[in-house]
């Protein structure tokens, strides 16, 4: 963390509302491209960075320096936000869908061959990866998990579970690039 980041931070803390406002300026841009990637979804990255911000203002999340940096920090408090947004909207929809009368499938057969074709591909170089590394992915990426909880639930060192980690996307990388020629975005 920059020393200028950690005056911003403790300023802020103090009630210094420029100084929150030169960390939004600052990390804004950053976050926000993190949770699209994320979710693909805009008013979704809104609300996060608002709910991320307001928690820094209202010190509900709290930097400690000496566990690291300042952005990761400050990135991994959006992840986890986008996580909790995105699950109690998930609640809220599924118990407005049993209620409402079904609609019409707006998807074209094309996007559902599409998007099959890409399950296989992912699933094929997922199937690649050892067995370890499956359950590392499957745990962070599709559970939610953090790296913390998968290193109790595995009985895995911390660091352990971050190298495995690192180590599967890289295989993962390599495993769609040569299965079928790569996933290609439309």
């Amino acid at each position: 963390m920059s020393n200028r980041d950690l005056e911003y931070y403790q300023k802020m803390i103090e009630g210094d509302k420029q100084s929150l406002e030169a960390i939004y300026d600052k990390y804004e841009k950053l976050l926000y491209s993190f949770v699209i990637k994320l979710s693909s979804d805009h008013s979704l990255a809104e609300e996060v960075l608002q709910e991320v911000f307001i928690k820094l203002w209202t010190q509900k999340a709290k930097y400690d320096n000496t566990k690291g940096k300042f952005s990761s920090w400050i990135v991994t408090i959006t992840r986890y936000t986008a996580i909790d947004i995105i699950r109690s909207k998930k609640e809220s929809v599924s118990l407005e869908e049993e209620t409402d009368v079904p609609e019409e499938q707006s998807e074209s057969v094309e996007d559902l061959v599409e998007w099959k074709e890409k399950s296989s591909t992912i699933r094929k170089a997922l199937d690649q990866l050892s067995d370890e590394q499956r359950k590392i992915v499957d745990l962070f990426y599709f559970k939610g998990c953090s790296q913390s909880v998968i290193a109790k639930e595995c009985d895995l060192p911390l660091g352990t579970v971050k190298g495995r980690l690192r180590l599967a996307l890289k295989h993962l990388r390599k495993n769609l690039a040569t299965v079928k020629g790569g996933i290609r975005d439309a």
